[in-house]
């Protein structure tokens, strides 16, 4: 059987995808035959896989960084949040119902199953498969029913390391807590650690690393230093800077900068769509929660939604939705994104997702969308703006009516997503991925909103690829690689101290 490691992590957001990412890419770069594996996401970022399956965006990314197609099995169990008590769960690939919180727990034990074996078949299939823990594994009150970090490790004899954030502050005591309020079983599969994000000379860290090794008799494998330029697929639309800059914007190659406001919803999906328009120099891209924060704008972007009826509600609140239709009467640059898209609408009729029937749109497309009971998953093309064009959607509203004239015309024909003057929408996520088409919507915009703009020769596969070669270095030069392959080829040490006070 292949062998496997979990990574687990201190915290949400402290670099276990990356991390993962990075391990898969320098592993695959050596030759062997590597998988990821997530048993559990919660993230209303995901993608669709060839066969039509939906997971995770993280593993979709982790998949690249392998050099293997996207597959259900490398995140078999997905929720997808649509309010703070309900989600979505998606199971190898498919929406199976939504639950609450107390409710999903009844039904881990057959997930856990399904779990395990798309594990089992995984390490069957490939040398390696490394897995992603989901939050902190020192959740105690779940402990009983976790089915993706130590419930997970246990069940398939997995070695864990774990990752802690040090710009965030407390590593070592986030490090040494998640070791030891764990149960004797548990901790024996703790095999080591990793400090991520990490800025200024490694020398002053060598104390702590000292004491932590004494205090736990277990090793830092390494320590990751911070690096600007690794923001790309983030897993969740809070992991953008404080001031909601997405990347990091370089000098415009023309006169002036393009200036683009992203609604940053309660409920945003894919809110990576964006994250192509932020590699283009000269292009500013920015998350909003008010309309002040559209003032000063050129482009406004309505991203996906997991809740679109509730979070259209939420935008007329916040005075948002005046604010994008006044941007819009003025001529100026709108685009929506599936949820975004059927927000531009006249009609939503919606007794699926929200269960609220007829709600009215923005009103500045001619179109009328309802819910359907199945989700629309696939991996479509065509051309958009005069260029190839591929994409993927996600989505259980359909169009009934559009009047306008289409964004896109799909392989087969027909057309897709709506233009009407200075308003466009489209359900497919990933469009602005394909760099004639970006070009070609930044000129758009740039025209509409009277900007002296010049799009640049970025490839976004090219960026997204150095990223994750980016990882695989920093994996190579930063960690103990030796350590790291015993884990994965033996398993935990034995005889691993027990940290007090542990958990009965």
């Amino acid at each position: 059987m292949a062998g496997a490691l979990l990574v687990a992590g201190t915290t949400s957001d402290a670099g276990k995808s990356v991390l993962v990412a990075g391990l898969c890419r320098w592993l695959a770069r050596s030759g062997v035959r590597v998988a990821p594996f997530k048993a559990q996401n919660m993230s209303n970022n995901s993608f669709v896989t060839l066969d039509g399956g939906e997971i995770g965006r993280a593993q979709a990314l982790q998949a690249h960084a392998c050099g293997v197609e996207p597959s259900v099995r490398f995140n078999p169990v997905l929720l997808k949040p649509g309010s703070d008590r309900s989600s979505q769960v998606v199971v190898l690939g498919k929406p199976v119902g939504t639950v609450s919180a107390l409710s999903y727990r009844e039904r881990k034990a057959e997930l856990f199953d399904v779990v395990l074996s798309s594990l089992a078949s995984l390490r069957s299939e490939y040398d390696v498969v490394v897995c992603e823990g989901a939050g902190s594994p020192t959740e105690i009150n779940l402990r009983a029913t976790d089915i993706a970090n130590m419930g997970l490790a246990r069940a398939a004899g997995l070695p864990v390391i774990v990752v802690g954030d040090i710009d965030r502050g407390g590593v070592f005591a986030h490090l040494f807590g998640t070791v030891a309020l764990l149960d004797p079983a548990d901790q024996a599969l703790i095999s080591g650690f990793v400090i991520n994000k990490f800025r200024g000379d490694p020398a002053l860290l060598e104390p702590g690393l000292r004491q932590l090794r004494g205090l736990t008799g277990r090793d830092v494998l390494g320590v990751l230093p911070w690096r600007e330029e690794l923001w790309l697929d983030a897993e969740d639309s809070l992991s953008y800077a404080a001031d909601g800059v997405v990347g990091r914007p370089s000098e415009p190659v023309g006169a002036e900068w393009l200036r683009v406001a992203v609604v940053r919803l309660p409920r945003i999906s894919n809110a990576t769509d964006v994250e192509a328009l932020a590699c283009e120099p000269g292009v500013s891209v920015r998350f909003v929660t008010s309309p002040a924060g559209l003032a000063d704008a050129d482009l406004v972007v309505l991203p996906g939604s997991k809740s679109t009826v509730a979070d259209l509600a939420w935008l007329r609140s916040r005075g948002l939705a005046d604010a994008v239709v006044a941007h819009a009467r003025r001529g100026r640059p709108v685009m929506g994104i599936c949820g975004g898209f059927q927000m531009l609408g006249r009609v939503i009729v919606d007794d699926v997702e929200s269960g609220s029937g007829e709600a009215p749109g923005l009103g500045l497309l001619d179109v009328e969308v309802e819910f359907a009971p199945e989700k629309t998953l696939g991996r479509p093309s065509g051309h958009a703006f005069g260029h190839p064009a591929t994409g993927y959607e996600i989505h259980h509203g359909r169009v009934r009516r559009n009047a306008e004239s289409p964004l896109v015309t799909t392989a087969d024909g027909t057309g897709e997503g709506a233009v009407s003057g200075p308003v466009l929408g489209t359900h497919w996520h990933g469009l602005l991925e394909n760099d004639a088409v970006r070009r070609q919507a930044l000129r758009w915009a740039a025209d509409l909103a009277g900007r002296s703009f010049t799009p640049g020769e970025v490839s976004f596969a090219e960026t997204r690829a150095a990223q994750v070669d980016l990882l695989a270095d920093l994996v190579a030069d930063h960690l103990d690689t030796r350590a790291l392959r015993a884990l994965i080829d033996d398993g935990a040490p034995a005889g691993l101290p027990f940290l007090p006070p542990g958990s009965p």
